[in-house]
């Protein structure tokens, strides 16, 4: 399975190996006729990993205790974030919210009624941030750089949208809200509400596959950058030239490396942000 090295994305595709110093190969096996492959391994790390995180955070923050130690801290804080900035005053109060979005308290509430969506907005912001960070890695990769992989996240976000929005509203209010209410005339309104319902159903869909477009994009392009200037050392190495590239290629390495380090973040963060104004607006049709 291992690709030519004429493929200028070989080092951004999935393959049913690890690829080892040395140009060794650790193989993954195939179980049941299905071929398990690097990225299925590495989201199961991302998986594992969270799931043991969070177990640990849980178990200390049980009965209200305050949870203390650095590590432990550390991951509080970004859930309390993404609670109090992100979910709470993006979703609001559903049909109770008389005030819009809520975007004018921003004093934490205990039993907040958007506190029933941050279990999934979570799930997308870490697993989606882990797995962009295992391609920090040597030798791994990001499974985000996977359009497969990404469309599934953004398929999973679409069902949850139209579940959390069908049981709010009811499963056929839900799809007919999308079109918002007109005051028009009868022989107008029979016209134009079905015009205008196919155009926001149209819109509903393309978001969520841009949920997935950019992610992919995103976290893919870094690693391809990053390629590309190892591939100048490469170019170089039997010119006069080597000397001068393979120091500012390494130089440029180090900088596109801090930079996805900070894409890492910003992208798992757009990802549970938009999943969350896609609930919001779900949840609280206008």
């Amino acid at each position: 399975m291992a690709a030519g090295h004429s493929d200028n994305f070989h080092h951004v595709r999935d393959f049913g190996h690890f690829e080892l110093p040395g140009q060794y190969h650790l193989d993954l096996p195939v179980i049941f006729g299905l071929q398990i492959t690097k990225f299925m391994v590495l989201q199961l790390v991302a998986v594992v990993f969270l799931f043991l995180v969070f177990r640990g955070l849980a178990k200390r923050a049980a009965g209200g205790q305050v949870v203390q130690g650095r590590w432990w801290n550390f991951w509080e804080s970004i859930v309390l974030y993404m609670r109090d900035e992100v979910v709470r005053p993006t979703i609001g109060y559903g049909h109770h919210d008389d005030h819009g979005h809520g975007h004018h308290d921003h004093t934490p509430k205990v039993g907040h009624p958007a506190d029933k969506y941050l279990p999934f907005v979570l799930s997308c912001f870490f697993y989606v941030l882990i797995c962009n960070l295992l391609g920090v890695f040597p030798w791994m990769g990001s499974a985000t750089g996977e359009l497969n992989v990404t469309i599934a996240l953004a398929f999973t976000t679409f069902c949850a949208v139209v579940f959390y929005g069908s049981r709010e509203q009811g499963p056929v209010q839900f799809w007919l809200s999308l079109a918002p209410p007109m005051e028009l005339p009868f022989f107008l309104k029979i016209i134009l509400v079905p015009m205008l319902w196919v155009i926001e159903l149209a819109g509903f869909l393309i978001k969520h596959a841009v949920l997935a477009i950019r992610l992919f994009a995103n976290i893919m392009a870094g690693h391809t950058v990053i390629a590309v200037f190892l591939g100048f050392i490469a170019l170089t190495a039997e010119s006069g030239m080597w000397a001068i590239v393979m120091p500012s290629s390494i130089l440029a390495q180090v900088l596109i490396g801090l930079l996805e380090l900070f894409v890492a973040f910003l992208q798992a963060y757009v990802f549970a942000f938009l999943a969350t104004l896609f609930i919001g607006a779900a949840v609280n049709p206008h």
